[in-house]
Formats: structure tokens, C-alpha cells, sequence
């Protein structure tokens, strides 16, 4: 592997040019999806590609990259990466390489994927090999980092496929399946009183503290009574606590925010149900519980046994497909009609971190991994 082969050019291309999520940070909104889209769209039509924008949110569009096959549509497959990463200072867009690993903001999640997906496309339509019946539609999507609207409004769209394949770091293994995330406030209030005399009061905190020892230990040992065999069992996270206004004052409020992610089998009105009973023994002291994100996370499952999934893991050589505890784009496009898989070069202990980095030489293998399978398809 030489590092400026054309996988390895366009990585660096694409890690130079900043597209942080702007929901993430308002003093990088000039930045976006739109200067990355913009180059993959130019590059997609000087190759003779069909391009198409799906508008997501202003000046923010899924970019859509069309190579039809030589006879009719009969099968249609979506290379979906998100084009969006995290805030990072300016200095970690300039990629570089040292020894066999190109560092850079992005260069793991998930612009190695987006190099690896795309580049494999470009290689096919220079080439003789063209599907006979299966349109290849790459997809960059907006917004997967913050929440996911690119994949969701994809999903509300006409367009399906048999197969769609999400980019994201998962070392070259095939995921079939991830847990959805459920994000839940639980509110205690009570009645305020003076610091000196706790006794007229009502302490809304000390009614959560009984709330938090029935989640850190009852319902703890219940999640773990349940298991999936890609994903284990269902986990619980308390990720912040507000309550108070001062130490002389007695609370009147606090609240709680959870991150409970779900297996199969578990839905929103599932958990709620199960704190609805775990709380039930508090009687007044009882939180208040609702679900504070909005938009459905669900959990990923994908038969490994449909056609193109089995020709994917064929081409990856691997036996079968694996699970993660993190959620993707493949549960929204997967609500969408598409049997989706979470597939990518890259370590996902490198996303988000603060040197971010991915091994070239397992970028070159997703490049031929992904390619034999375009070139494989009917």
C-alpha cells in the first residue's frame, strides 16, 4: 500500500475539509455537510455520475450519487456514510501521515468510510464491470452525529433498496444489529424552604436519591436478567442531575436525564411501563417520567441470511455478522423499508478522540472489500 493511492488522496481530501456538525457548534456553522457535499457532487459529475440533492435543513442536503445499471432496475443497493463530524480545533483538518495511519478530525468516523464507499464507486464506473440489474445509489447524509435527520428524511423518501451498508468504524466487521437509545427526564418537585430549617420544606433531591437507589440497584438487576445474543443486555446510564438553586435553600425541584439503551424486543412504552412499576413503591415521592427524545431510536436487526447481506459477508470473508452497543444511521434507513448493515474501516475507540486516527491499511481493504462486492452484485 502506497500512501497516495487514490483511497489514501481522497481520505486526505476529504479529512481537510472541515464539516462540523453545526447543532453541535454554533461558532462552526459557516462550516456544515455543504463544502464536503459540494466536492462530492463536482467529483461525482466530472465521472459522469448522476447527481441528486435531497434537502434536509437549510443549506444542508443528502447528496445522492446515482450509477445505473446496463439493463433495467430490478435490485437497488445504498453505500450510506454521514459526511458530518465532530467539533475539533482547525489545526485537526490538516491530515497527516505518520507511518501507516492518516490522522486527522474525521479520518476514523466517518470520512474512511465515505473514502473507501465512494472511491469503490468511482473505480466501478471507470470500469467494464457494471451490475446488469442493480442500481448503486451513494449516499452522504447530514446530521448523524446530532440527530440523524439526514438518515431520517432519506427514510421518508420513496427511494429503498435491498441492501443499505452504513459507514461507520467497525474494524471490517458486518453488523447486523445495535440497541436503540431511549433518552428519559425523571422530575421530583417539592417545597422550598430555609436552609436552617430543612424541616418545612419538602427536599425534591432526597426524593430523587430514592428514585436513584431503586434504578442503581432493583432495576439494574432486572436489565440484567435480559440479554440478545449479538448485543447482551440492556443498559442503563444516569447522564445528568440538576436540582437546587443554592446550599440555604431547600429544593424544590430536581430532575434526572437516563440513557437507557434497548435490545429487541424492548420499546418506548415497554420501559416506561417497567419505571412506571419501579417507582410505584414511592407513592408521592415518585419522579415524574418522560421520554426527552423526541425522534425513535430503535434497535438494529437485519437478517444476515437476505441475499445481499450474505454476498457482503462473503466478499468481507467473514462467517457472520456482530453487534455494538452504539446506535447509526441504519436503524432510521432500516425503518424506511431498507435492510440495513453497519460496516467500515476504522476502530470506534478513535471516534470522537481527541487525535483521531485510521489505519490505511485497513482503509485499502475496505476500498477492495466494498468494490468486490459492487462487482459482485447482479
Amino acid at each position: 500500500m502506497h500512501p497516495e493511492s487514490p483511497v489514501v488522496k481522497l481520505l486526505s481530501k476529504l479529512v481537510s475539509i472541515p464539516s462540523i456538525n453545526p447543532s453541535l457548534d454554533q461558532k462552526s456553522v459557516g462550516y456544515g455537510e455543504e463544502p464536503v457535499t459540494a466536492f462530492l457532487e463536482e467529483t461525482s459529475q466530472n465521472a459522469g455520475l448522476l447527481t441528486e440533492r435531497q434537502k434536509v435543513k437549510t443549506g444542508r442536503d443528502n447528496l445522492l450519487v446515482r450509477l445505473t445499471p446496463e439493463g433495467e432496475v430490478k435490485y437497488r443497493v445504498l453505500l450510506a456514510p454521514h459526511l458530518d463530524v465532530v467539533p475539533a480545533p482547525i489545526e485537526a483538518f490538516t491530515p497527516k501521515i505518520i507511518g501507516n495511519q492518516l490522522h486527522g478530525r474525521g479520518a476514523c468516523d466517518t470520512k474512511g468510510s465515505v473514502a473507501s464507499f465512494f472511491q469503490a464507486l468511482l473505480d466501478l464506473a471507470s470500469s467494464s464491470e457494471r451490475p446488469l440489474e442493480t442500481e448503486i445509489i451513494f449516499v452522504g447524509l447530514v446530521d448523524e452525529e446530532f440527530a440523524q435527520a439526514g438518515s431520517r428524511a432519506f427514510a421518508k423518501s420513496t427511494i429503498t433498496g435491498d441492501l443499505a451498508i452504513v459507514g461507520e468504524p467497525t474494524g471490517l466487521e458486518v453488523i447486523s444489529s445495535h440497541k436503540g437509545s431511549l433518552w428519559i427526564q425523571l422530575e421530583t418537585t417539592g417545597r422550598s424552604a430555609h436552609g436552617s430549617t430543612p424541616e418545612k420544606g419538602i427536599n425534591a433531591i432526597e426524593k430523587m436519591h430514592q428514585a436513584m437507589n431503586l434504578l442503581l440497584g432493583e432495576y439494574q438487576n432486572s436489565l440484567n436478567s435480559k440479554s440478545d445474543p449479538l448485543l447482551g443486555r440492556p443498559t442503563l446510564s444516569l447522564g445528568t442531575i440538576k436540582g437546587g438553586d443554592q446550599p440555604n435553600i431547600v429544593p424544590r425541584r430536581c430532575q434526572l436525564e437516563l440513557d437507557r439503551r434497548t435490545i429487541p424486543g424492548e420499546s418506548p412504552e415497554s420501559v416506561i411501563k417497567e419505571l412506571d412499576d419501579l417507582f410505584g413503591e414511592l407513592g408521592e415521592s415518585a419522579p415524574t417520567i418522560k421520554i426527552s427524545r423526541t425522534v425513535p431510536c430503535p434497535p438494529l436487526q437485519t437478517n444476515q441470511d437476505l441475499p445481499f447481506p450474505k454476498l457482503l459477508l462473503k466478499c468481507a470473508d467473514k462467517y457472520q455478522t456482530k453487534g455494538v452497543p452504539y446506535f447509526t444511521d441504519a436503524s432510521p434507513l432500516s425503518m424506511g423499508g431498507t435492510p440495513a448493515l453497519v460496516f467500515g474501516p476504522g476502530d470506534i475507540d478513535q471516534a470522537h478522540a481527541e487525535k483521531e486516527w485510521i489505519d490505511l491499511e485497513e482503509l485499502e481493504k475496505a476500498h477492495s472489500i466494498v468494490l468486490n462486492f459492487l462487482k459482485s452484485l447482479p
